[in-house]
């Protein structure tokens, strides 16, 4: 080879290598996968998004990353979970129910065989894959492509059983789950360090039962005093500082409680509770002191998890592996307007918070955990089905601190990291993915992701087209729904459609659907057209498997 080959090839070489290093999505090896996913939590509890709650291990996330301020869930814990390891929306994979559906679809249905989750992609591909935490997917982990999965359960609540003739005292569910994320990290630096992983650390908190640690409730046990009012213009103006741009604080609706009645287990919880979100000055000083009692429980919660969250960064840096490994953090549904006693009962003379309690937050303080919007989990109005969606790879990502205002949703997720990973489905089986990779977000806020999305939970229907959103509420509902008339008789002519425009209305306060009902039966058309469409998806009984290249 002569010297002008060489200094030909020496240049092309350079150009080369100039290309890999100016693009970060490129220079990285095949990312690590950190999704985290909590349980219950409102879209302003931590605080980077508006919350008072101790979160500097999330806001750090966001500090070196990206905020999504409207990022979306399916308004429940097993659709939304559904719709993270598998790319779909859960109806069209059986895991949630729609009008025309059977009793088969829901928490308790199969998915199709061409429904893989995440884990089953990437596993073959080379990535050691783990769960820890919440589950409530059909099947268990380890028979859907994990290798090592807890889901750090020991008694209804986040304590030990307190039946148990032994209990463990220390046991606290949230730092469990931690911990078996932990212990799966250090194993996979000792014996696996040759190969990227996926880890899906589901966090139980900060749903009920409202259970945490003294120490924890300590830091919080006179926060909320003031109520639900003053916390909710707290929030909002924290979140105008933030200029997370989310809009005006929505009106606290008097009249709309828990999503379902128990009013026999109401009565175990005695006069401190109560079913609707009243002016916080209309309450007797054992109200307001019983409701700041639970919120101070939630937000310890939240705290802990959030203290959790650090231990596992912790050890991915001293793995290494903190800058290549794409995290993002997300919410299954809002936060829960429901009251109930479950489990293993509730004390009223055991210390609030405590394993031998059942507390739920209710419709007043979740509003406030919902701050600004609208409504509670199970109800497809912003509040029910907004959540915070953070995104943190140093590696990959050159943007930080910054917000993105993508339309996104939680079946955007898988197909992110498969995007990520360098993986191509093979779509010889079951229809395509309806979630879109995220990646054009990372370096643009006007990088389009999505045209529509499409909603239903137990009777609530809704559907977003830009900016432009259509929703048909159930206020009162049967439980448990799928066993209910009103569910199985849901047809098109049961629409009541509500109108709103989303980019000066996030709280849906103006109903504008008389001004514009050609938009309205438009949009009404095409929601039942994705029904349609996501009924016969589910229908699919391909025997075959997608298969990623």
């Amino acid at each position: 080879m002569n010297f002008r080959n060489v200094r030909n090839l020496v240049w092309v070489m350079a150009v080369a290598w100039m290309g890999v290093v100016c693009n970060p999505l490129l220079a990285a090896e095949r990312p690590n996968f950190l999704v985290i996913l909590a349980d219950d939590l409102g879209f302003s509890d931590t605080g980077c998004y508006g919350g008072e709650i101790a979160t500097p291990n999330l806001d750090a996330l966001a500090a070196g990353g990206l905020r999504y301020t409207q990022f979306y869930n399916t308004a429940r814990c097993w659709p939304t979970r559904a719709a993270v390891m598998t790319g779909y929306y859960p109806q069209q994979v059986r895991r949630d129910s729609m009008p025309g559906a059977t009793r088969q679809y829901g928490g308790g249905g199969k998915r199709p065989d061409w429904a893989q989750t995440l884990a089953e992609y990437l596993r073959p591909a080379g990535y050691r894959t783990y769960h820890s935490g919440k589950w409530h997917i059909d099947g268990k982990p380890t028979d859907n492509g994990f290798d090592l999965s807890d889901e750090a359960t020991r008694s209804p609540g986040f304590f030990d059983s307190i039946r148990k003739k032994n209990r463990d005292p220390k046991f606290y569910r949230t730092t469990a789950t931690a911990q078996h994320a932990i212990d799966c990290l250090q194993e996979h630096a000792e014996d696996h360090a040759d190969q990227p992983f996926f880890h899906f650390l589901a966090f139980h908190a900060p749903h009920f039962p409202l259970h945490a640690l003294p120490e924890d409730i300590q830091r919080y046990r006179d926060r909320y005093i003031a109520g639900w009012d003053a916390l909710r213009a707290e929030r909002n103006q924290r979140q105008r500082e933030l200029r997370l741009d989310v809009g005006p604080l929505s009106p606290i609706e008097t009249e709309v409680g828990p999503p379902y009645a128990f009013p026999d287990q109401l009565e175990v919880l005695g006069e401190g509770e109560i079913t609707r979100p009243l002016p916080w000055d209309e309450l007797t000083k054992e109200q307001q002191q019983f409701q700041a009692t639970k919120m101070a429980i939630h937000a310890a919660m939240v705290d802990r998890m959030d203290q959790e969250i650090g231990r596992v960064l912790t050890q991915l840096k001293e793995m290494g592996q903190f800058k290549n490994t794409w995290i993002c953090f997300l919410s299954d549904n809002g936060a829960s307007a429901e009251i109930m006693v479950r489990g293993e009962g509730h004390d009223s003379s055991a210390s609030p918070g405590s394993a031998a309690t059942y507390l739920c937050l209710g419709p007043g303080f979740s509003s406030a955990a919902n701050t600004p919007f609208r409504r509670h989990k199970t109800w497809v109005h912003e509040g029910g089905i907004s959540t915070p969606f953070i995104v943190h790879w140093p590696e990959g990502i050159r943007s930080t601190n910054e917000l993105r205002t993508n339309l996104g949703h939680a079946i955007d997720i898988a197909p992110t990291v498969l995007d990520l990973a360098r993986m191509e489905l093979d779509e010889t089986a079951g229809p395509p993915m309806s979630g879109q990779s995220l990646k054009p977000s990372f370096d643009d806020s006007d990088a389009p992701i999505h045209d529509e999305l499409w909603f239903y939970h137990e009777g609530n229907w809704a559907l977003r087209q830009g900016d432009w959103k259509i929703i048909h509420s159930n206020i009162s509902r049967p439980f448990p729904w799928l066993r209910s008339e009103t569910a199985a008789k849901e047809s098109k002519e049961d629409g009541d459609w509500q109108l709103y425009n989303l980019a000066n209305d996030r709280a849906e306060q103006n109903d504008v659907a008389d001004k514009h009902p050609e938009r309205v039966q438009r949009m009404a058309d095409r929601w039942w057209e994705l029904r349609d469409q996501f009924l016969r998806d589910s229908m699919d009984d391909s025997k075959r498997s997608k298969r990623a290249n």
